[in-house]
């Protein structure tokens, strides 16, 4: 149930939307293991298989950073705008990882179109996301992600 418009100013009065739910994304061993590469953050707990077996989670937790760099392609299936030149990463308002990702886990998101206004060359819209993993009791991650939607 995504929200599909055609033009930045189409997202106008949407606030409140629901955005619906994007499809699963299993997160694997080696793509932790390139993140962690490319952010230099090789901590054990994300790395270490038979280290994090005994550690805190009882096995490899994907890094939160990884988890909110998901959050770009879970949420281009949540929010479409066909007409867009370019679209932003403005910023975050609220970022926060309330339960661990185990590595072989699958995430998917949800959310909501939180606010949208005018502004010079298009839209700003404040998404509200949750990240649920699969058989999760808790979210994994819950974000008001900012993005700029440019005419």
């Amino acid at each position: 149930m995504a929200l599909v418009v055609e033009t930045p100013a189409d997202l106008l009065g949407h606030e409140g939307e629901d955005l619906g739910t994007s499809s699963w994304h299993e997160v694997s061993q080696p793509e932790v293991d390139a993140f962690a590469r490319a952010t230099h953050d090789e901590q054990w707990i994300h790395v270490d298989a038979e280290r994090a077996a005994a550690g805190p989670f009882g096995t490899t937790v994907v890094h939160g950073f990884m988890t909110l760099a998901l959050v770009v392609p879970l949420t281009a299936e949540l929010l479409r705008v066909e007409r867009s030149s370019l679209v932003l990463n403005y910023g975050l308002d609220r970022v926060r990882f309330p339960a661990p990702l185990p590595v072989g886990s699958r995430l998917r998101l949800s959310g909501t179109l939180a606010s949208a206004a005018e502004v010079a060359g298009g839209v700003q819209v404040v998404l509200s996301l949750l990240g649920e993993r699969e058989g999760g009791e808790r979210p994994v991650l819950a974000a008001d992600v900012v993005l700029r939607h440019l005419a």
